[in-house]
């Protein structure tokens, strides 16, 4: 498994190049299909590849959630993507994927790992209504490879909303913000349908006006229209457009590459960029930094959210 991670250590390089790498992995032959599907996850994501550990079952957790195995002195949930995912298949899965974001820990069981594919985001496309479907909006994005297999991009943070044993997304955690008493103006990109509605709940528990799109490359499109009607009017982008929040990770064109963008286009001066991401750890905050961000907060923390919102707005 130490094999299969070490090209890892070459992905800080990757920000700002629109480029990603992925770890892709399988759940066994689903019975109902005879299908064997693969999947992919970001590897900023994942801190280490083992074999299933011993796990201990814990009362009232989720179907899925298998119980809990103390890694290095930390206990962490264990979730069985099949199971999760509804993949029918009797046999128990051997790996384990270790994954850390937004602040948490948890394993993923698989029934293996294949290799790490570094690709650039534009092969990433945003998935069909078939498969969306199909698969109960738990694909952010798919790929095709060389030899005609389809990847599909799971969704983590949905993942993570449905499984934790917590009440992240309850509504007393949106009931403190404060609206804002002057008008402003947001546009908000994230491909993941969980973040985006806790966005549109903060936002609009602050009376924020707002504008989003469930890619980089659609928000780049759309910020373009807003610049240009801006020229028409003869006004500044600033005037009409106070603050972009992106996402990291997303098809088509990733955060870093659309922060990228606005930050080289004159147009968009003044008008600062949040970077909002499950990728919480110092480095990925460091990889925005490089590209021009001028702040980052992680994901599923409604109050945290609004304050810096606020706090960039200088309101």
């Amino acid at each position: 498994m130490s094999e299969l991670l070490k090209k890892i250590d070459a992905r800080t390089k990757l920000a700002g190049t629109n480029k990603l790498e992925i770890l892709l992995f399988s759940l066994g032959i689903d019975q109902r299909t005879g299908r064997k599907e693969t999947f992919g996850i970001n590897v900023f994501k994942v801190r280490e590849v083992m074999r299933t550990p011993e796990i201990t079952t814990a009362p009232e957790m989720p179907a899925s959630v298998e119980g809990m195995v103390s890694l290095r002195g930390t206990l962490v949930p264990v979730i069985d993507l099949a199971k999760y995912t509804g993949v029918v298949n009797d046999k128990k899965p051997e790996i384990m994927i270790v994954t850390e974001y937004n602040g948490h820990t948890q394993g993923f069981l698989v029934e293996a790992v294949d290799t790490i594919l570094r690709l650039d985001w534009t092969a990433m496309r945003v998935p069909p209504d078939m498969i969306t479907n199909r698969m109960g909006g738990l694909v952010t994005a798919v790929t095709e490879l060389d030899t005609g297999t389809l990847v599909m991009m799971m969704d983590v943070e949905k993942v993570l909303a449905e499984t934790a044993m917590s009440e992240d997304n309850d509504a007393h955690h949106f009931m403190n913000i404060e609206p804002l008493k002057e008008e402003r103006m947001v546009f908000f990109a994230d491909d993941s349908a969980v973040a985006r509605r806790q966005i549109e709940r903060t936002l609009g528990a602050m009376n924020v006006r707002y504008a989003m799109a469930p890619n980089g490359m659609q928000a780049w499109d759309e910020l373009q229209k807003i610049a240009t009607q801006a020229e028409l009017a003869g006004q500044k982008v600033a005037n009409l457009l106070h603050l972009v929040l992106t996402d990291v990770e997303m098809p088509a064109m990733d955060g870093y590459m659309l922060t990228r963008m606005i930050k080289s286009d004159p147009r968009f001066a003044g008008i600062p960029v949040l970077m909002h991401s499950s990728l919480s750890g110092n480095s990925n905050q460091k990889l925005g930094e490089s590209v021009g961000v001028d702040a980052y907060v992680s994901k599923f923390e409604p109050q945290k959210l609004s304050m810096k919102i606020r706090e960039m707005l200088k309101l």
